[in-house]
């Protein structure tokens, strides 16, 4: 038996993916890089926007015709859509075989072998917390932790590893579906973090990734011992064989001074910190539920800068919330100017039904406005960070080589609009984007991107191409810059 999973969102829901791929695997089913000769597929969604929903819906339409000329045949929608939407997914889809929730990817093998075996659609949810407050337990045990087999084949790259610290999220933003879709706050325990760190470290595992929504709230007690993320970071700093940690996202307010300390000071840690502000303004700030002003935020800038030399710090940015003005946006402007971030995610504001902004406020800044000021507020960050990727001309630089420039580039595109922040993820394709799809066509544009390109990441998060060996992939190089784009470093390989 044979699947495939195809992945829209967030990385988290990439790195659930990998964990469903190895479930199935490790159950014996093989995994195609093709929709072609599958038996199973499986959507795993998004909930955050709703072209994301709709591009969901639209691809298994798509699929009614396969589904009919191939019985047996399996489709599983998973993630966060399947948590919202729950019974509509069959409603608009009755070919679906298998509706399951993040909360309960523990059990897709056995959901898998149940539509296999009786043909029957399969639901599988966790409660929805806002409707059943009268069972805060009973909801928050059922979004179950899912402890995961690491296969290094379902990875892109075996050297690259995305590891979850910690599921759900309690800030209950007004725009964003994530505190319903993926449950209440829940962090794993060190032990087990430790431990799935070791088990990729044996893999050849030389990068990590920690995960969470608010992944710098990382909180876990156990026998009156709090563990906190800078105390994880000097756990898995021991760690033999991994080189680099990084984690995303941030929560403003959740950045103590001894998480940064420990960011400049561990070997591992990397100085990129991933901070959504989301906007410039402390009236919108307020109507958008985040739990600081502008001024907090802008001394968050300052501290870091202060205390790790170096630090590359990337924000999200929601433009067109409702009622912005033209003057609360300036102050957006305003606020890249001022933290000059490596680089931006920038979106325009998507009306999500049921949300707490949707409730209180109308959805009143007309699309042509939102669409401007995403392109004003592009703009100038792009500038931005041409200036900034210009202050590396001359340098050496030491990177962790990722492979054929044309083929990684595309794959480093997918990877900047999938963050972990999920709340701005998957605009519209004729969206405008900061870093990621724009590090393609710079590539392309300047006829740099084929086979004998090689690229890869500074420790800051920044994209280098240059002329080497495929054989370097997997290996941390030292590069010299000669020549640098808003989004993309170019360099020669130093002997």
């Amino acid at each position: 038996m044979k699947f495939y999973i195809e992945t829209v969102g967030c990385q988290l829901n990439v790195l659930d993916s990998e964990l469903a791929a190895a479930a199935l695997i490790s159950a014996g089913w093989e995994r195609l890089a093709t929709r072609k000769d599958a038996d199973l597929i499986l959507f795993n969604t998004c909930s955050v926007r709703e072209h994301a929903e709709e591009k969901i819906y639209s691809a298994l339409g798509r699929l009614k015709h396969w589904k009919t000329q191939k019985p047996g045949s399996i489709i599983a929608v998973m993630g966060c859509m399947a948590q919202k939407d729950k019974n509509v997914v069959f409603q608009r889809a009755p070919y679906v075989d298998i509706v399951i929730g993040p909360g309960k990817l523990d059990q897709l093998v056995e959901l898998v072998n149940r539509a296999v075996a009786t043909g029957e659609p399969q639901l599988a949810v966790s409660l929805d917390r806002f409707e059943r407050r009268d069972l805060p337990r009973e909801t928050r045990a059922s979004f179950r932790q899912f402890d995961p087999i690491r296969l290094p084949e379902t990875r892109p790259r075996v050297f690259q590893a995305m590891v979850r610290i910690m599921f759900g999220c309690d800030k209950f933003c007004s725009y964003c579906v994530v505190p319903s879709a993926r449950g209440p706050e829940q962090c794993r325990s060190p032990r087990a973090i430790l431990e799935e760190a070791r088990t990729l470290a044996e893999q050849g595992c030389l990068e990590i990734t920690l995960l969470g929504q608010t992944v710098n709230s990382y909180r876990y007690v156990e026998n009156g011992k709090t563990t906190r993320l800078a105390d994880l970071l000097e756990m898995i700093d021991q760690v033999p064989g991994i080189r680099r940690v990084r984690f995303v996202s941030s929560y403003p307010t959740d950045m103590s001074d001894d998480l940064l300390a420990a960011v400049r000071d561990l070997p591992s840690s990397t100085p990129y910190l991933h901070v959504p502000a989301q906007h410039g303004d402390s009236g919108v700030l307020q109507r958008m539920r985040r739990r600081y002003t502008v001024e907090e935020y802008k001394e968050l800038v300052d501290r870091i800068y202060e205390t790790i030399p170096g630090a590359a710090i990337t924000s999200d940015f929601i433009v067109g919330f409702c009622g912005e003005t033209e003057e609360e946006f300036q102050k957006t402007v305003d606020l890249v100017r001022y933290a000059r971030f490596k680089n931006s995610f920038i979106f325009k504001y998507s009306e999500r039904p049921g949300n707490e902004a949707a409730k209180l406020y109308e959805d009143d800044v007309p699309e042509e406005v939102k669409k401007r000021r995403n392109n004003e507020l592009l703009a100038v960050q792009n500038e931005i960070s041409g200036e900034e990727n210009r202050r590396f001309l001359g340098q050496t630089v030491e990177i962790l080589v990722e492979g054929p420039s044309k083929r990684e580039a595309r794959s480093v595109a997918q990877e900047e609009t999938l963050y972990a922040e999920c709340e701005t993820l998957d605009a519209p394709e004729d969206a405008p984007r900061g870093d990621g799809l724009t590090s393609v066509d710079a590539l392309v544009a300047t006829g740099r991107s084929n086979d004998a390109q090689l690229t890869g990441r500074t420790a800051c998060d920044r994209i280098v191409v240059f002329n080497g060996p495929t054989s370097l992939t997997g290996t941390f190089q030292r590069v010299r810059v000669v020549e640098t784009s808003p989004f993309t470093l170019f360099g020669e390989l130093v002997e």
